[in-house]
């Protein structure tokens, strides 16, 4: 739907009055490599914060929306193809508006969040105002990554929070398994994101009396290590969403 025409400005109405502020999109993106979490991130090659830390973003220009701010921001600091960019699903997290959360100005950032499977590398070198770009496992952006730019953190954690209720209601975490995967490694994709051991049988459960969650593959089975039987195969379900949700244990990270 297009939008509305835009309106004149107002008779006597005048812009001066009110001081002018910055508005500007930020982005965390998460992705599973080799059973972890990781965050994509860059290296500040400016001040403020130069060689610090920090989420892609940037100014939204001023005849652009903050999703569309957030995408060139995003391609431009980590070289990230322009398919691989436009084709991701951002969900916008929340709006940061401390007054002094920025030192240069009032800068009112719009958060976006993602969780997106087979992510590419960044470019070695990034554009924009970042120095370069990287995954880097969730665990270590405290130790031994500095303490992130701005407050990035703040944003992070956010993030992390949202992703993790992502989990619970839909069935996102099927794209990051082999199109035939066992419940065990579904399982794992759970416990890296949510950062909790789960209890097998009750989770192996709930699975499977989610309707449309996942398909038996028949016949299929493959040896996952030790002395048992082969594990059933397990494809993607037609669901997206989970009815009724799969939780996280009340207790929060146990790993």
């Amino acid at each position: 739907m297009s939008a509305p025409p835009r309106a004149p400005r107002p008779a006597g109405y005048d812009p001066a009055a009110f001081e002018p502020f910055a508005v500007a999109a930020d982005l965390a993106v998460f992705t599973v490599r080799e059973a972890r979490l990781h965050v994509l991130l860059i290296r500040r090659g400016q001040e403020p914060y130069a060689g610090a830390w920090a989420l892609p973003g940037g100014f939204v220009l001023p005849r652009e929306s903050a999703e569309a701010a957030a995408r060139r921001e995003l391609a431009e600091e980590t070289g990230l193809p322009g398919a691989v960019v436009a084709d991701l699903h951002l969900e916008q997290l929340r709006t940061y508006s401390e007054p002094d959360r920025d030192p240069r100005m009032r800068v009112v950032s719009v958060a976006f969040a993602a969780l997106v499977p087979d992510m590419p590398e960044p470019a070695a070198t990034g554009g924009g105002d970042a120095e370069h770009a990287r995954w880097v496992p969730l665990g270590e952006v405290r130790d031994p990554v500095p303490e992130l730019a701005f407050d990035h953190a703040v944003i992070l954690a956010d993030a992390r929070e949202r992703i993790g209720a992502k989990l619970e209601y839909t069935c996102l975490a099927t794209a990051f398994c082999p199109p035939e995967f066992t419940l065990g490694e579904l399982q794992g994709v759970y416990e890296t994101v949510w950062d909790t051991a789960l209890d097998r049988p009750n989770f192996r459960r709930k699975v499977l009396a989610t309707p449309g969650f996942v398909d038996a593959v028949p016949g299929a089975a493959r040896l996952t290590g030790g002395r048992g039987k082969p594990a059933a195969l397990y494809r993607a379900g037609r669901a997206s969403a989970l009815h009724p949700p799969l939780l996280r244990p009340s207790e929060g990270p146990t790993r």
